[in-house]
């Protein structure tokens, strides 16, 4: 690993409510009562969803919260709305649930309609700029109290600059290189062939590149960008 790449892998890592990795199962608590417990699999919580209970949203945000948070943050940075768009897109996620084809695919499913919400919230930014002419608006609420000076100055630099890419590049380029996604995942996330994705990414790349030469925060990422 060069260490550009490892750079943006500490940024990565910064925040420990962020972190990647496998939803964790449920655990199926029996009651007193002896009442059933609540939806285990994923294709028990889309089917407790379908039938409108209320055992399957609950089900649905204990067991994907963590990983809705983290995509979001990883395109937005620490943004003060992120609790209303974690919410927003559970409430997408059991209005549409109709529409999951794949009950195995939840994760992935509900992975793309952050990025949906995401999305609208970058050109919301993009708008807002544009009306009030703020370079610096919208820059990422660091919660890193284990990071160092050096990490946090290059966390504020990198969403600086994604702040000045296309919304399409800049969902890319995050899920890729800050949360570490496949390149299958990164393509299922913004519901585009794989081919699409690459072009993306290659896009994102240079124009982070060129722009991350111009910090001396990533100094570390542009010469491990050259080698």
């Amino acid at each position: 690993m060069n260490r550009g790449a490892g750079l943006l892998l500490q940024i990565s890592r910064m925040s420990p409510l962020v972190q990647r990795g496998p939803p964790p199962e449920p655990e199926a608590k029996s009651s007193p009562l002896g009442r059933l417990p609540g939806p285990g699999s994923d294709r028990e919580i889309v089917a407790a969803l379908c039938a409108q209970s209320p055992s399957g949203g609950a089900a649905l945000y204990d067991r994907y919260q963590r990983q809705v948070r983290r995509v979001l943050c990883r395109v937005l940075g620490h943004a003060r709305d992120l609790a209303d768009l974690e919410q927003e897109t559970f409430v997408s996620a059991i209005r549409d649930i109709a529409s999951l084809k794949q009950p195995d695919a939840l994760g992935a499913w509900l992975t793309g309609i952050a990025v949906n919400r995401a999305r609208l919230e970058l050109r919301r930014r993009a708008r807002r700029r544009l009306f009030r002419f703020s370079t610096d608006e919208e820059l990422p609420e660091v919660e890193a109290p284990v990071a160092s000076p050096e990490i946090d100055e290059a966390l504020r630099a990198t969403y600086r600059i994604l702040n000045k890419m296309p919304a399409d590049e800049r969902i890319a380029f995050a899920l890729r290189f800050i949360d570490g996604m496949e390149l299958l995942e990164v393509a299922s996330a913004c519901a585009v062939s794989l081919s699409t994705a690459k072009r993306r990414l290659h896009k994102a790349r240079e124009r982070f590149d060129a722009m991350a030469a111009q910090y001396d925060e990533l100094s570390d990422w542009a010469k491990g960008s050259a080698t």
